[in-house]
């Protein structure tokens, strides 16, 4: 079987080398040039755990390929999966599906054998139908069938999550696609993953709900903790004491600076949208949308707070920059806010990541300065802010870091650090949600 991908991208790349550890014949067409060399040259353009490898292997293996023309790349395919780009369209906050029609377009114009189209990308209730339109228009002498097969991936454990889902959703409504699409997730089948038919809106609208639902997850454990810091509460425990209910569940209740990421923000905006324009408007994702927002913008203000008031003049160590861990994502990471406002107050900031420095500069203060490790980075700090919970960070010593700061207050945006070791080696340490 032979499929293709549109777009090598986060989403396109690590599809494409999944499906191809599946056995599947996978071409990945990408327009960028330098994305597509440095492919071809086994570099890979994002950083995720062990993605590397799999594409190495099975472009090896000769499963995987990047085609330099769209011809090339779907020719003979039995389906053609659309995987580019769908940000926040400036403005009004709906999704921007230029990207994704100008794919389908080209797709629609180069074929000359019946297909499948597949929308792997995020896109709103409709678009669907609108492809099959496109695809009646411009090819009414081939049979094109529409489908819809949204992703679920973390970044930083999306093979994981593609090889071992916990469903997978296809919205399919001829037996021609259900039956194409059910043969490419045979392997996963055969692993009891679920495997859940539904029509184009439904499919289309599971993965808005499903963002929908875990931002606000993460959003109400915020506000909790913010509570918890009023009354003496500790968020980490009323977390366990929620998420051991089988109703809620455990994942998505860590107290933090607010959730960033190149999905549930401008899928959240998107919902929203969706939603008043279908004349059944979301409170409760406004309300997280809001939130959030103004919590990511609240995070300097609790850092100047903890550092006595004001943080002129001093030397601030920020660990951390991805949105999140194992990622080099820097799309509406909550350090940004946090970085800008520290500066503004005149703060002079020293901030290293692991992976993500380098997406980070172009979007950061000229005056950041960024060290090339831990040690360098705390080195005569006076505060220390952890923002991004890598497990190297996890493992820092109480003692170490007293040794490397010239002062003594740390604020842990992710409550990693054991408030009372901290407390024995002298350091003033804050946290989210604990007294």
């Amino acid at each position: 079987m032979k499929i293709a991908i549109i777009g090598g991208g986060y989403v396109g790349l690590v599809s494409g080398a999944c499906f191809a550890e599946f056995g599947v014949s996978v071409a990945v067409v990408e327009a960028d040039a330098a994305k597509r060399a440095m492919l071809l040259k086994g570099e890979i353009p994002i950083y995720e755990p062990g993605l590397d490898r799999l594409v190495a292997e099975n472009t090896a293996a000769g499963r995987l390929s990047f085609p330099v023309t769209l011809e090339e790349g779907i020719a003979g395919a039995e389906a053609v999966f659309i995987a580019v780009g769908t940000p926040t369209r400036r403005g009004d906050g709906h999704a921007d599906l230029t990207y994704v029609f100008a794919a389908v377009e080209q797709v629609l114009r180069a074929l000359d054998h019946p297909v499948v189209i597949v929308t792997k990308s995020t896109v709103p209730v409709g678009t669907g139908r609108k492809i099959a339109e496109l695809a009646q228009k411009l090819r009414p002498d081939l049979a094109i069938e529409v489908a819809a097969n949204p992703e679920f991936l973390r970044e930083g454990s999306a093979i994981t999550d593609f090889m071992r889902p916990d469903r997978v959703v296809v919205g399919a409504e001829s037996e021609r696609a259900r039956e194409v699409l059910q043969r490419l997730y045979r392997p996963l089948y055969l692993r009891e993953a679920p495997i859940v038919f539904t029509g184009l809106e439904s499919a289309e609208l599971t993965k808005y709900a499903a963002n929908g639902f875990l931002a606000m997850k993460i959003t109400f454990i915020n506000e909790i903790a913010d509570l918890c810091e009023k009354l003496g509460a500790d968020v980490n425990d009323v977390a366990r004491g929620i998420g051991l209910d089988g109703r809620i569940g455990r994942k998505f209740l860590h107290a933090g600076p607010g959730f960033g990421g190149s999905c549930f923000p401008k899928d959240t905006l998107a919902l929203m949208r969706i939603a008043e324009e279908a004349g059944a408007p979301s409170r409760l994702i406004e309300a997280v949308v809001a939130v959030n927002d103004s919590r990511k913008e609240a995070m300097a203000e609790r850092v100047v707070a903890a550092c006595g008031g004001s943080v002129r003049g001093l030397r601030i160590a920020v660990l951390g920059l991805a949105f999140k861990p194992e990622t080099d994502d820097m799309r509406e990471a909550p350090s940004l806010p946090l970085i800008q406002g520290l500066v503004a107050a005149g703060a002079q900031v020293t901030a290293f990541d692991p992976e993500a420095m380098a997406g980070a500069k172009p979007l950061l203060p000229e005056t950041v300065a960024y060290a090339a490790g831990t040690a360098e980075a705390l080195n005569g700090a006076d505060a220390l802010v952890l923002v991004t919970e890598w497990n190297e960070f996890r493992a820092l010593a109480p003692v170490a870091l007293r040794a490397l700061m010239r002062g003594n207050t740390v604020v842990d945006l992710r409550n990693v650090f054991d408030p009372q070791a901290l407390r024995d080696v002298g350091f003033a340490y804050h946290s989210i949600g604990r007294a």
